[in-house]
């Protein structure tokens, strides 16, 4: 009987069609499967889960600045190799690799421009290069970005996104951008100007203990990392288990180190008034 002899199912084979790259990204924090435009509409923030996807420097320049009012400061000044830096790959292999990649001269961009129509001194530093570590050049760049600030007696916002802190290709040429950057800083404040520090994921090490961790205010993004070593690193040091959300900013909120947390769509807008209210 042919009733008996029929398959139970039919299987149907669908020749698979190509699917454009670049369309999809998976969140970091809950996995979910974002559509590209919708992730950009969202400030490049998951709406699931509120995680926060790392940012270039434009990017961010474009975020807190008013359209086409930025002037960018030392924008050709390169990097050097003054310890003639040899490993899996040298300094300057690594620095052209990055130079690439992100299309950046070096990990800090510095300029000003209107914020709501309020002039100010901005400088970013961008992760994807060399971990946003602070070389010579990034030293330099945001020193002479915060004496320009004082010059001309401008609110001064610094954008920080640092895993590298002080960079080992250079050794103390690296360590000493930490004091050099703390001192005009100093003389910023001393002038009774305004500086606002703004962390990003992750913001750590010799930029966290400079910088980054001297601002008149200091504001964090939601969950981003922020401390001198990871904790990893500590755990493996004193043998102890760290507490749930160790240095991650709601942790350091409440525990009195940084001043607000502040979701990356209101960032421009909480700037804005904190200048109109202090400077």
């Amino acid at each position: 009987m042919a009733l008996f002899g029929k398959p139970k199912y039919t299987i149907v084979r669908v020749k698979k069609k190509d699917i454009p790259d670049g369309l999809w990204t998976k969140c970091e924090g809950c996995s979910e499967v974002l559509y590209n435009k919708t992730l950009e509409e969202n400030f490049r923030v998951c709406p699931k889960c509120n995680y926060h996807f790392a940012l270039g420097a434009y990017e961010r320049i474009a975020l807190i600045l008013d359209r086409n009012t930025f002037q960018e400061y030392d924008k050709d000044m390169m990097p050097q190799d003054p310890l003639e830096f040899k490993g899996p790959k040298t300094y300057i292999e690594k620095l052209n690799q990055d130079q690439i990649a992100t299309g950046l001269k070096e990990a800090a961009v510095t300029g000003e421009g209107l914020l709501n129509n309020k002039r100010i001194v901005l400088a970013v530093t961008d992760s994807r290069f060399i971990m946003g570590s602070m070389g010579s050049v990034v030293g330099e760049k945001i020193t002479r970005a915060v004496e320009k600030a004082t010059a001309d007696r401008l609110p001064l916002v610094i954008v920080s996104g640092s895993g590298g802190g002080a960079r080992m290709y250079e050794g103390m040429f690296s360590l000493m951008q930490m004091a050099k950057t703390s001192a005009a800083l100093a003389y910023h404040h001393k002038e009774k100007l305004l500086y606002i520090s703004v962390l990003t994921n992750p913001t750590m090490a010799g930029v966290m203990a400079s910088f980054a961790g001297l601002g008149d205010i200091i504001i964090a993004e939601p969950k981003a990392l922020i401390g001198f070593t990871g904790p990893r690193v500590i755990e493996q040091t004193i043998r102890q288990k760290l507490p749930v959300g160790f240095q991650r900013s709601e942790f350091l909120l409440e525990h009195g180190l940084i001043d607000m947390i502040v979701h990356r769509k209101n960032l421009k807008s909480t700037l804005s008034q904190l200048i109109g209210y202090l400077s």
